[in-house]
């Protein structure tokens, strides 16, 4: 069996985050997230669950390091819940809250998997929202206040740092869109939106930096090709529109310190903004943006296709066929994670790229002997690392990837009904069953390698040694 390597000290990882996984909604003095008040608005969640207990890790994180342990993880990216460490938003710190983070970075520490925690992974407090949220100014001060309390008391013991997960999806989703929460459906509030989340990224960033002075900080971007449906000049403009709102424009200021302006041309031609002058943008905003960073995290899941509609409105073309989709609907392709890493590599230039985030739910069912063989999950991961491996190939300075997710979870507006875990989390026990995919994973990061054969299941025993 041929192959594919990866260099030595290529980190091998795992991810969650705490809105998705933890639970525990009242345990240790923890506050409201919006998330908690979305799930609780009826229709808002497609199962009509809510992530009060989710998969429980706030009282099985002992368990799942041990998981992690069997599958050889270097590393675990997970977030750090905001209403747990300032119930209110602000003020007072929950030292229960932070107990449970300083206990959960020892033991990782202990088992030898580097800890890898988000700041921000969308679950503001709602006390914070209840005062305009990230719509408000004044949310950019209180993170930097909510990550001094983090630094000071988790700093000493580690050393990675991401400010923020997919900016885009807060905003868009959670204020323009109204899938997320707060489940809001203004336009100019989501580009005040945006822009608050990258400042407070900036600003966050300098913090962090004078807490830990040797800290590596970074934040973690969703990134999406965009590919036009043919030739035509009105289909690629379309491209261009979705790949300016989704990628450049938050990619842009943190990298260049200014927004697209074909972006902001589209903004005001769709009436969100009054004009180019950002009227939320202050003096200092876009150099406190553009700061320097160690490393950039790269989220991928699939391509958009996007043709101009009869009023040459840009619209993205139905995906297929049936067997090339995910249960999310989104497109298997591979390329398109070799496309984003070689493009933002040589248009951005990143010192240090992760892929934080990659990973596909299936809709996999146990077997007779209770065994959840998941084929099309181990081929997308497979096929999406041959992708990485190949951008490397190229030059991107790719150091580490991270599978969404350890664990099936709570999968935002979709409940529990999308499963992207290797393991998997019965509803009623909590109790985690490994897939096949945790298996294959495992032999992965235990090689440092990646079969190159056709067979999906053909690089391990998936039947075997369970944690």
């Amino acid at each position: 069996m041929s192959r594919t390597s990866f260099p030595e000290g290529f980190l091998w990882g795992a991810a969650t985050s705490a809105q998705q996984v933890e639970g525990g909604r009242r345990a240790g003095g923890r506050g409201d997230s919006i998330w908690d008040r979305f799930a609780a608005v009826p229709g808002a969640i497609a199962d009509g669950s809510s992530p009060d207990i989710a998969c429980d890790h706030y009282h099985r994180w002992r368990e799942d390091i041990g998981l992690m342990r069997w599958l050889g993880l270097g590393a675990y990216r997970f977030s750090i819940a905001w209403p747990r460490i300032l119930p209110e938003g602000r003020g007072a710190v929950n030292r229960a809250g932070l107990d449970f983070y300083d206990a959960l970075v020892d033991g990782l520490l202990e088992a030898g998997i580097r800890p890898f925690p988000t700041l921000y992974h969308w679950d503001l407090p709602q006390a914070l929202q209840d005062r305009g949220g990230w719509g408000n100014r004044d949310t950019v001060d209180a993170f930097v206040d909510y990550t001094v309390a983090v630094t000071r008391r988790l700093g000493d013991r580690i050393r990675h740092w991401v400010t923020h997960n997919e900016p885009w999806c807060a905003a868009t989703l959670g204020h323009e869109e109204g899938h997320h929460a707060p489940g809001h459906r203004d336009p100019a509030e989501a580009l005040r939106v945006a822009h608050h989340l990258l400042l407070s990224h900036g600003r966050a960033v300098a913090a962090i930096r004078r807490e830990v002075p040797a800290a590596e900080v970074g934040i973690v971007l969703i990134h999406c090709p965009a590919h036009p449906a043919s030739d035509r000049e009105a289909d690629r403009e379309a491209a261009r529109w979705f790949d300016g709102f989704f990628n450049r424009w938050y990619l842009d200021p943190v990298f260049r310190g200014a927004y697209p302006a074909d972006a902001v041309a589209d903004r005001v031609a769709r009436g969100h903004l009054p004009g180019p002058d950002l009227p939320f943008v202050q003096d200092g905003d876009l150099a406190a943006i553009s700061g320097r960073l160690d490393f950039l995290g790269l989220n991928y899941y699939s391509r958009v296709i996007m043709r101009a509609g009869p009023d040459d409105r840009p619209v993205a073309v139905p995906p297929g066929p049936p067997e090339a989709l995910t249960a999310m609907g989104w497109e298997s392709y591979p390329r398109g994670l070799e496309e984003s890493l070689v493009r933002v590599h040589r248009e951005y230039g990143p010192r240090v790229i992760y892929i934080t985030e990659n990973g596909a739910a299936y809709d996999d069912v146990a077997d007779a002997e209770g065994c959840i063989t998941d084929a099309r999950r181990v081929a997308y991961v497979r096929e999406h690392l041959l992708a990485a491996r190949r951008a490397m190939a190229l030059g991107v300075p790719l150091a580490g990837y991270f599978v969404w997710s350890l664990l099936d979870n709570f999968e935002w507006g979709y409940g529990y009904g999308k499963r992207f875990g290797l393991f998997t989390v019965d509803p009623g026990s909590r109790q985690r069953g490994p897939k096949a995919s945790a298996h294959w994973y495992r032999d992965v990061a235990t090689a440092n390698a990646v079969a190159d054969d056709t067979d999906p299941i053909s690089q391990g025993d998936t039947r075997a040694s369970d944690p």
